[in-house]
């Protein structure tokens, strides 16, 4: 199966949204207007058809071509999509809609707030591609690979589970693996051609087409941190 891009116009989206939804909840008195909803728990009979929760999970899925083609391509895994940009979300919930993709959902959300909603060692997979570099330091707050989220992945993923990381900016991928080097909950491993058979996104195509080079990683959560 292909889908049929053209039956569903790609509307214009900036490239970020407003500075203030990529920061948690708990910094702000009051919550921004259009901040993501918190999701302290989610019935997945909401999102897939077989009210099973997700074995994946797509952070900052963008436009959402990884998500899309993932889930053709295992129809019987469950893949959850989240993203910061509504108007995206909104666009990827049109397709998997239109295209009847029962095992593929997507919601708005900020992943600085955490995964609550997802359950301890309940995925085989994190994926994490091409996030905003947010290359200024008094920005860095808005990058959502943090220490927090770290060990939230580390609490959701299986323990055979794996991270995902790819990005196309030296400098992030040196803070992603600084921050998992001081967790110590993870065996890093940067990713040649054999190890990566995953679809590819929509920003690694452009990469590719404008011949820019980009970084992959395999990270497994540790056996050694499992038995702690």
């Amino acid at each position: 199966m292909i889908i049929d891009y053209k039956k569903y116009p790609t509307p214009r989206m900036r490239h970020h949204t407003g500075p203030n939804l990529y920061v948690p909840f708990n910094e702000f008195k009051v919550l921004p207007r259009f901040y993501p909803p918190l999701l302290p728990e989610i019935d997945w009979n909401q999102y897939f058809t077989n009210g099973k929760a997700p074995c994946v999970l797509d952070i900052g899925c963008g436009r959402g071509g990884f998500l899309l083609e993932y889930a053709l391509n295992h129809p019987a895994v469950n893949i959850f999509g989240v993203e910061v940009r509504k108007q995206a979300v909104e666009w990827i919930h049109s397709i998997i809609k239109g295209e009847n993709l029962l095992n593929a959902a997507v919601e708005w959300y900020n992943t600085t707030n955490g995964l609550p909603f997802i359950s301890s060692e309940s995925l085989d997979a994190v994926y994490y591609f091409f996030p905003d570099p947010w290359h200024k330091k008094k920005h860095h707050k808005r990058r959502a690979f943090n220490d927090y989220l770290v060990n939230e992945i580390h609490r959701v993923l299986k323990p055979e589970g794996k991270l995902y990381l790819m990005t196309d900016v030296i400098e992030v991928d040196m803070y992603q693996r600084s921050i998992l080097d001081t967790h110590k909950g993870f065996e890093f491993k940067y990713a040649q051609d054999e190890d990566w058979n995953l679809p590819r996104t929509d920003h690694e195509n452009f990469s590719i087409k404008k011949n820019i080079p980009y970084i992959r990683a395999i990270v497994s959560k540790s056996f050694d941190s499992i038995n702690k």
